[in-house]
Order: C-alpha cells, then structure tokens, then sequence
C-alpha cells in the first residue's frame, strides 16, 4: 500500500501596521497640521477680536458725538420765554450751584465751556481729565412736567414755566421777574397761558456738564466722556460714551447779530484779552456763542497686541491759532478722531431778532 507523505502547507501569515520610522513620520505630520490649524484660528480669532474693537470704537465716538450735538442743538430753549429779558451776569456764572435763584442768574448763558481744564476745574466733578474741555449746557426739558410719557417734577427738581398772558400782572406788568418762574416748589407755578385763564405748562430745568473722566468705573483705566445732570439731590453723573480721550470744542461767536459765526476760538474767555470792561464783556462773548466745531479722540477700550500708536492727532486750534494736537500715545490703542459743526438753534434764531 503506497503512502503519500503530507504536503508541506505554503500559506503565511501578513503582518499588518507601522514600523517606527512611519509612525513618527506621521506624528511630525499631525503635528504640522494641527499647528496650521492652531495658528489658523488664533488669527482668526485675533482678526475678530479687532474687528469687534474697531466696531466699538467707531460706535462710542460716533454716539458720544450725536449725544453732544443733540444737547448743544436744544441749548438755550426756554419755551415761549426769551432769556434776553434778563441782564447778563457779571461773571461766568458757578455751574455747580444749584438753587433756583444761582439757576436763575444764569439764563442768559446758555452754553459755558473750560478751554483744556484743569482735573479741579469745577467741585461738583470728579477724576476730570485734565487737558480736555468742559461744556456746559442749560435749557428746559422738550416735554411738559406730567405730560404723555414727560414725569412730573421729582422732588427737590427745579422746574421752569413761562408766561404767554398779556395782562397787567405777567407780561404786561413789564417787570421780567413776572414773566417766568423758576422754582422747586410746585406752588410757585401760577403763570398763564395767552388766555390768561388756563395755566401754563411747566418742564424741567436741564443742567448738563460734558467732560472726559479718566475711568469709567473707578480705577479701571478707561477714558470716558461722562455727563453730570442736575437732580434733585445734586448732580449725578453718568457714563455717555467710553474710550474718549480728549474732547476739544471752538466756539463760533456771532459779533454782528447775524445768527452766524463771525469768529471761531477755543476760550472766549480770552477772545481779543476781554474782562469785565470790554464790550461785551466775557460773559456777552459766551452769550454770542452760535455754533460749536466738537473735536472728539475716541480710543479702542481694549489693547491690540502688537500695536503701537505713533500717531499724532490734530484737534482744531489753540487760542494763538497754533494746531492743537495729541500724541503720539506709544501704546498699544487705536485711536479715531470724530469732529463735527454744530449750530446752537435758539441763540443763532435770537440773534436774527433785534428785540426780545
């Protein structure tokens, strides 16, 4: 019987996988991917983050702006009363003061400024920037005390009503102390409608004081432009645009009763060496103010890396004529310059009239 011996099995066994060198072959790859993905999205990132703070900046000095133009637009506005009537001060008057007879005194200049002022420059503010411009602004709320949607008077608001009746003890008595109140004692308002029965209405008396404060909030490093508001306690102060670092203002003053600018300067204070013997004197300079160029430096309220500011920034006229100018910083903010005419309404429409 024939045996067949066994065949010999020719069937191997693969091994599959990486040798050393393929695997840190491609660890080096993924490496190199995830780095350009990293440095991708880091750039990204970076480019969003300045997009975001170029859109804040530009906001803030654009909306800081429209808030100053607005209130300088309404300065002055006193209803149906022509502060006119009322003789000027014989000084700038105090803005901090709060009583209705300082109030009072003060009608007649409707807009008020402090030309690169000094961080005490006035004792009802705080942490003032020094080197920047005050504004102030009087005038009368544009709504009626208790009227849809206008609030009555809170208590201790100094409130303002005019007379429009013609009748011996208002306008016709002749005596400006008749024409109009001014008080914080509702009982006061007792003037007349031109029907001389009905009452007149009465607003709010508006003090307003524009300045750049260093911080927004305390010792957090950002320039603000804030706004303090006669209240019936005192002023409160509120934040209005972040990231301003200077404002400067000209002022137009109408010398030949046109209701335009016959001249710009940044102090009337000082226009033509003027003092209490001067025709007019300082305070009928500020009385004359028309118009105002708004020269605001809005900074981003966030560094760039790798940024520094080597610019420098013109912002109108000093009081020889000479540019004034800001910088350059030397640190890591953007910053923009926002300026802008604007025409102070009423005292520019007073000016056309020859009486009050």
């Amino acid at each position: 019987m024939t045996h067949l011996a066994p065949m010999a099995s020719t069937t191997r066994i693969h091994q599959c996988g990486l040798t050393l060198v393929e695997l840190m072959v491609s660890i080096a790859i993924g490496l190199l991917v995830i780095t350009a993905m990293s440095a991708l999205y880091a750039n990204v990132s970076n480019g969003r983050a300045e997009i975001e703070r170029v859109s804040r900046r530009m906001e803030n000095g654009r909306y800081g702006l429209s808030v100053l133009a607005d209130d300088i637009q309404n300065a002055g506005y006193f209803a149906e009363f022509d502060p006119r009537n009322i003789a000027l001060p014989s000084a700038k008057p105090d803005p901090c003061l709060t009583s209705a007879t300082d109030l009072a005194l003060a009608l007649r200049v409707a807009v008020q400024g402090y030309d690169n002022a000094a961080s005490n420059a006035l004792s009802c503010l705080s942490d003032v920037k020094a080197g920047s411009d005050i504004l102030v602004i009087r005038r009368l709320n544009g709504c009626a005390n208790g009227s849809s949607g206008c609030t009555a008077l809170a208590s201790g608001e100094v409130g303002f009503q005019a007379s429009s009746c013609n009748n011996a003890s208002e306008l016709g008595s002749g005596n400006v102390a008749n024409f109009y109140k001014l008080s914080a004692s509702s009982s006061a308002f007792t003037l007349h409608l031109r029907n001389c029965t009905s009452v007149a209405e009465t607003r709010k008396m508006l003090v307003r004081i524009y300045y750049v404060a260093n911080n927004d909030k305390s010792g957090d490093g950002i320039p603000t432009l804030k706004r303090a508001e006669l209240s019936g306690s005192g002023f409160v102060v509120s934040a209005v645009a972040q990231g301003v670092d200077t404002l400067q203002i000209e002022y137009g003053l109408d010398t030949a009763g046109t209701g335009v600018p016959a001249v710009y300067t940044p102090n009337p204070d000082t226009y033509l060496s003027c003092d209490t013997t001067t025709t007019p004197t300082c305070v009928g300079q500020w009385a004359s103010v028309v118009t105002a160029k708004i020269y605001l430096l809005a900074r981003s309220a966030e560094a760039s890396p790798g940024f520094s500011d080597s610019k420098t920034y013109t912002l109108g006229h000093a009081t020889d004529g000479s540019d004034v100018t800001v910088g350059p910083f030397s640190d890591a903010f953007k910053r923009t310059v926002f300026q802008s005419v604007v025409l102070f309404q009423n005292p520019a429409m007073r000016s056309l009239s020859s009486t009050p």
